[in-house]
């Protein structure tokens, strides 16, 4: 018995490590389906896979890196003939989530994105601090193995740090609701939500594809949904506005019709950069105001219930300790106040 629980655990790791490596090769698949040329460099505005590997890390352990790296390996096997140099790329690619989920960890983040607090974290140290790392290693190698001149390192460095950046900011909160679901949306609900993705569905591509710059009107839309919705709402609208805008900005047609590539690049980034930060921030400040509200409602009828057993002369009936936090049960030394 003892031996075969021996080997269904490096069984079980093999399994999940590739399964972490066929996610990350499908996303970049999926994100090099939409390119833009920047300094002669190509470039994706969002890059999946970043956001993968920062979910993968946070939901399974840092124990599944090698998939991040395997995954990249088979990315850049599938785009070129790999050099000497992709050892760096893979290090860059793989080092740049661990750190993420390093600084997460030590800012005691929180996978459910109910506070304020978690919300800063993943934007400020995943998103845009670790990605830092992919991007200078990899525009460096270019510089360095001469495929890029040293005069173009910053513009490429940009677009490469911002599209990690949308990656981590778009996809890992998706991931990270999608694996704490537990209950469908009420029916009453549903009927809201059907209304909100054809309000969406019909939104989007009208503000992005029209002549008339009007990228503004989705800005209501997404407040719709992280005010009823929370992350979850607010987070589908990014990410459809997000693909929708992307998609227009490789066509050069739209709001982005008539601009050069670098134009295309700031103006889509800014826009798909801005719409994710309100959608993540709002939505958590709803959910933490949301959960302060209950947590207050609670110890009201508490405080009802016991001022009612003491008008009525009885002894309170002992509670149990509720997890009003999400920190779990705590209990006090005796003798504590």
């Amino acid at each position: 018995m003892v031996g075969i629980e021996e080997l269904r655990r490096p069984v079980g790791y093999a399994v999940q490590t590739l399964a972490v490596a066929a996610c990350y090769y499908a996303a970049a698949r999926l994100g090099l389906l939409r390119e833009l040329t920047v300094e002669g460099a190509v470039v994706t505005p969002i890059w999946p896979p970043t956001g993968i590997a920062v979910a993968a890390l946070l939901i399974l352990g840092l124990g599944c890196w090698p998939g991040i790296t395997l995954g990249a390996f088979f990315s850049v096997l599938s785009l070129t003939t790999p050099g000497p140099e992709v050892l760096g790329v893979l290090v860059g690619n793989t080092a740049a989530p661990v750190c993420a989920v390093l600084l997460l960890r030590r800012a005691r983040f929180r996978t459910r994105l109910s506070r304020l607090r978690d919300g800063l974290a993943l934007v400020f140290l995943a998103a845009l601090g670790a990605m830092v790392i992919s991007a200078t290693v990899g525009v460096g190698i270019l510089v360095l193995k001469g495929s890029l001149d040293a005069r173009s390192f910053w513009p490429v460095w940009l677009a490469w740090w911002v599209g990690d950046a949308m990656g981590v900011l778009i996809v890992t909160p998706l991931l990270l609701l999608l694996h704490q679901a537990r209950r469908p949306l009420p029916l009453g609900r549903w009927k809201e939500a059907s209304a909100l993705a054809v309000v969406a569905c019909a939104l989007v591509p009208l503000a992005v594809y029209t002549s008339v710059s009007m990228l503004f009107l989705v800005y209501p839309l997404i407040i719709w949904a992280a005010l009823r919705f929370q992350l979850v709402g607010s987070v589908l609208c990014a990410l459809l506005t997000s693909v929708v805008a992307t998609v227009a900005a490789t066509d050069g047609a739209g709001a982005f019709a008539g601009l050069n590539r670098v134009e295309v690049m700031v103006k889509l980034q800014a826009f798909n950069g801005a719409m994710a930060l309100t959608a993540l921030l709002l939505s958590a400040v709803i959910t933490e105001q949301r959960q302060t509200r209950r947590s207050v409602e609670q110890a009201c009828q508490e405080l009802a219930e016991v001022l009612e057993h003491l008008t009525a002369g009885e002894a309170p009936p002992p509670r149990p300790p509720t997890d009003t936090d999400g920190l779990g049960d705590r209990s006090w030394p005796t003798g504590a106040p």
